[in-house]
């Protein structure tokens, strides 16, 4: 049978289970990851010459899906393998089965959260670095979907940066231009290997 939990409920599991603070990592960490490989995608698609919008956009997509896929599955199987090991531990420092309680739910609900959390942040990372492709009926010449991709990169690497900087209470602009850094350090990376 099912049993509806509510918001309050989601609330208190959010906090025994410190979904925020993992939230928060796990949405930084992967987002970074899809930003950076979708500007992999892009230089590597710009120095072999792919002037077709559709091949940028099949290979990016699907890297981006490979990524969210990835994500969310290798999240879940570590997080629930380490939430098991967690509450196992409890059970023996409680001397009782713990199966059903709140502390039990709480770990359950944030490994979904979490997996979900993993899968989405790099998949919803690397489209809005596509967008420009998937938008690109609007300029006649592809060398601008490059171009706008490659801005929507370094916009959301600053983003992510302004977001840690936050969190850390440290200086926006410092934090936003060493995550710009990371991504010109990979478009120079790709054009060297290249």
């Amino acid at each position: 049978m099912l049993k509806f939990v509510n918001v309050a409920e989601l609330a208190e599991y959010r906090r025994i289970a410190q979904v925020d603070e993992i939230g928060r990592r796990v949405i930084a960490n992967n987002g970074f990851d899809g930003v950076l490989t979708m500007m992999g995608v892009l230089m590597g698609s710009w120095v072999a010459g792919v002037r077709d919008p559709r091949i940028v956009i099949s290979t990016g997509l699907a890297t981006c899906m490979a990524m969210g896929i990835s994500g969310a599955w290798g999240s879940y199987a570590t997080e629930s393998a380490e939430r098991k090991h967690a509450m196992q531990d409890l059970e023996h420092a409680m001397l009782s089965d713990m199966t059903n309680s709140k502390q039990a739910r709480a770990s359950r609900f944030a490994t979904l959260v979490i997996a979900a959390l993993d899968g989405l942040s790099p998949l919803l990372a690397g489209i809005m670095v596509l967008l420009p492709f998937l938008l690109g009926g609007l300029w006649s010449d592809i060398t601008y979907s490059y171009l706008a991709s490659l801005s929507m990169a370094l916009i959301a690497l600053f983003g992510l940066g302004a977001f840690l900087a936050t969190v850390a209470r440290e200086n926006i602009l410092r934090a936003g231009m060493r995550m710009i850094l990371a991504g010109a350090i990979c478009v120079a990376v790709t054009l060297l290997v290249s």
